[in-house]
């Protein structure tokens, strides 16, 4: 009887099995259509969740965080079955955050055409999310002309004329509306000066700031943000349990102790209370003596003060020099020789480094601090 037994429990095994699988499974085409509805539904929500830890890692510069929310919001785009007009603004501000924080870094992984730059791919982005705007506001405009610029701009900061000049092929076709600004980078371009006024002006710190004004703006949208007022609420109502729970044992702890104390120290404590008090006692309470801060428009007058005496000093000094020692602008074809001679003589050779190329009359301390500032652009 024994092996009827066992083949009785196998067979209800795998009976069982089998109505759960066909439980778990669509029973009928609108059921199928339901759980496809839902699951689109909860992608779109897992998007806007991950778009918005994207934007808050950008923000504040947390770059580990930021891959890892970057990595989660192009899964899901990935996985989406279909974009819908809500969803592209969302899915265009993951993109094209993901292409500027790689905008300084060549051969990155991003994008289907390797010869393009992270900026041309990011370009790209902005310019298909602009046409589904019915108006374009001077951010948006702003946005894409610093795009363009920061393109041709990161490949002549790494000395990558040729390819400074392709970008500008490909970035500016021969239209009247672009002609402006191609011609102002063809003309910086053909300088062959990464340090000109009109890149230091609209530079990558300026684009990132004006994409963070954008980013704030988006953020105040409430159509996209259930998940994470989900997740905030669940995260305070934690917060609360956690903080209720030893309040009220304390709390049933000093009810006994009060109870205790009165039944047995009533008597004590009102022979102290009228022992330690005397009539018409009174104790002297100092006053606080305030000190008033300094008018705020006394205290930016000093301050101007200072900056119009400091240009002074400045501007007496520079008149003062020979014309060999006053400022001049350093080109690139210096900024190289720099390089070189610190790769060959070692940092701090000033003397020596002089003494092996020409600076057109600059001195050993003007190499120093030009070092310097090539150190803190990152240029080196």
């Amino acid at each position: 009887m024994e092996p009827e037994s066992d083949l009785t429990a196998a067979s209800v095994s795998q009976m069982a099995a089998k109505a759960a699988f066909v439980d778990c499974g669509p029973t009928e085409g609108s059921s199928s259509d339901l759980f496809a509805e839902t699951e689109s539904i909860a992608a779109g929500w897992m998007l806007d969740f991950a778009c918005r830890c994207l934007c808050r890692h950008f923000c504040e510069g947390n770059r580990i965080d930021f891959e890892r929310s970057r990595d989660l919001a192009l899964t899901v785009i990935k996985g989406l079955h279909k974009i819908e007009t809500h969803q592209r603004e969302t899915v265009c501000l993951c993109q094209l955050l993901t292409y500027i924080a790689e905008g300084k870094i060549f051969g990155s992984d991003f994008g289907d055409d390797q010869r393009l730059s992270p900026l041309e791919n990011a370009l790209s982005v902005w310019i298909s999310f602009l046409k589904t705007q019915s108006k374009q506001d001077k951010l948006h405009k702003d946005i894409k002309c610093l795009i363009q610029i920061q393109a041709v701009a990161i490949y002549m900061e790494k000395g990558c004329f040729q390819e400074a000049a392709e970008v500008i092929e490909r970035l500016f076709p021969e239209s009247s509306s672009n002609e402006p600004l191609r011609t102002k980078l063809s003309a910086i371009l053909k300088q062959k000066d990464p340090y000109h006024p009109f890149l230091g002006f609209f530079s990558f710190n300026l684009l990132t700031e004006r994409i963070k004004i954008y980013i704030n703006i988006f953020l105040k949208k409430e159509t996209n943000n259930f998940l994470m007022k989900e997740a905030t609420k669940e995260v305070k109502t934690k917060s609360l349990e956690n903080i209720m729970v030893p309040i009220q044992c304390d709390s049933t702890v000093e009810k006994k102790k009060e109870n205790h104390l009165e039944n047995t120290s009533n008597t004590l404590l009102k022979l102290h209370k009228h022992s330690c008090f005397l009539p018409d006692q009174s104790f002297w309470k100092p006053k606080q003596i305030r000190i008033s801060p300094m008018p705020q428009n006394i205290k930016r007058k000093t301050l101007q003060c200072k900056q119009n005496l400091q240009n002074t000093v400045d501007a007496l000094q520079d008149e003062s020099l020979p014309a060999c020692q006053k400022k001049q602008p350093w080109k690139w074809e210096e900024d190289q020789k720099l390089k070189n001679g610190v790769q060959k003589f070692g940092v701090g050779n000033w003397v020596t480094i002089l003494q092996n190329y020409d600076f057109n009359n600059r001195t050993n301390v003007m190499l120093k601090d030009r070092w310097r500032t090539l150190v803190k652009l990152d240029l080196v």
